[in-house]
């Protein structure tokens, strides 16, 4: 039987892993399928390129659905996360003046404490602070929003966020464009290969179980297609769980450094695959457990209360009604075609919606083997998200 092609598109990011690896390591050829992976060179393109048929489905930002569910993007075409390929992955660096002048300031960059990180940077920042991101719908906006305001003082008001390509991100700080920044991998890393700059904090320790990249899809089209599409979330799900395996990562970090790839040093790649990161350009080192996670407590499953969170958030900042934003944002989030696709395969929660930010360790959950474990998913201010407390 002919491998039907799918065409599939990405930026060249870490987090684009399971579509990569889906099709080298050849989980997608057991579906039938062959995978033609396209770069994009921005986000606001991959979104383009997906709503209008150029691409089947696409590695997205995980409030992208969310933002066009609710209104807030152009709306040319409905698009469903299927998916989560990667929970976390992402990481807050300074420019390297400023963190010259947290460490003097007795700053010791421990990499953990969200709360003893933010009251540092504040200090150390009397000024305006503008703030590089990729996008502005997008999990690293979320992150820092959520960041800032728990922060003593008035540094969330001194805050401007500005968008800047992940490739981009060392030449922004080059050019005195931004002060720090929030990206995936390994763009951080690469910022602090080039001497420009420090990180102070990943993603994981804001919100430690934050879906960062969805597999996306326009509606209409998964919809005609289940059949086919669930043989893709297949062979994705499949690429997280070898990505998830001890001892993938010096394999993956090749592979993934390829010219056909990421193009760009394996050895960069395997820090944040590891957790072990170098967060100074003069090499201090910093374990980051479970800095992106692609398997590990069901990450790949769509939860509805985690679009929720972001359809709040969402909602909250540009003025638009709670109760329909939790509608819209939940229903993008496609746990019933997730569950379609990997019935028999895999276990699966007995729920698609739970309380966020309420597991502080590994904790048993309903399933149909009742085997499941989740992972600690708590924010750095011990806050919970109830969906069913806001309706």
């Amino acid at each position: 039987m002919n491998a039907i092609t799918l065409k599939l598109g990405y930026i060249p990011l870490l987090d684009a892993a399971p579509l990569i690896v889906a099709q080298e390591m050849g989980f997608a050829a057991e579906q039938g399928l062959a995978l033609n992976l396209i770069k994009a060179p921005s986000w606001s393109s991959l979104r383009d390129m997906l709503a209008f048929g150029q691409v089947d489905a696409a590695h997205m930002l995980s409030p992208v659905p969310v933002a066009g569910a609710l209104g807030l993007a152009p709306a040319s075409a409905g698009l469903s996360a299927v998916s989560v390929l990667s929970v976390n992955g992402n990481v807050i660096g300074v420019k390297q003046e400023l963190a010259e002048r947290m460490a003097d300031a007795g700053h010791d960059f421990g990499f953990c404490d969200a709360l003893s990180v933010g009251r540092a940077l504040s200090e150390a920042t009397t000024g305006p602070l503008v703030i590089g991101v990729p996008f502005p719908f997008s999990m690293h906006v979320e992150l820092l929003l959520y960041w800032l305001a728990g922060i003593p003082g008035d540094l969330a008001s001194r805050v401007t966020i500005r968008t800047v390509p992940p490739p981009l991100i060392a030449n922004a700080i080059a050019a005195g464009e931004i002060d720090a920044f929030c990206v995936g991998e390994p763009w951080g890393t690469i910022a602090v290969e080039k001497g420009l700059g420090s990180l102070i904090l990943p993603g994981s320790a804001i919100w430690q179980f934050a879906p960062e990249k969805v597999l996306a899809m326009r509606t209409d089209w998964v919809e005609a297609e289940q059949s086919l599409s669930a043989r893709l979330i297949r062979a994705v799900w499949r690429a997280g769980q070898w990505l998830g395996a001890p001892g993938s990562a010096d394999l993956a970090s090749e592979m993934l450094g390829r010219s056909n790839a990421l193009d760009l040093p394996a050895e960069l790649l395997e820090r944040a695959l590891t957790g072990a990161m170098v967060v100074t350009p003069g090499g201090a080192t910093r374990r980051a457990p479970r800095f992106i996670e692609f398997y590990q407590g069901v990450a790949g499953f769509p939860w509805r209360s985690q679009a929720q969170w972001i359809g709040v958030r969402l909602a909250q900042r540009h003025g638009k009604p709670l109760d329909a934003a939790m509608a819209a944002a939940a229903s993008v989030f496609r746990a019933d075609l997730h569950r379609y696709a990997l019935q028999g395969h895999t276990d699966l929660p007995g729920a698609s919606s739970k309380i966020e930010g309420a597991i502080r360790a590994l904790t048993p959950v309903a399933s149909e083997s009742g085997a499941l474990h989740l992972l600690p998913d708590q924010f750095f201010d011990g806050r919970i998200f109830d969906p069913n407390g806001l309706v």
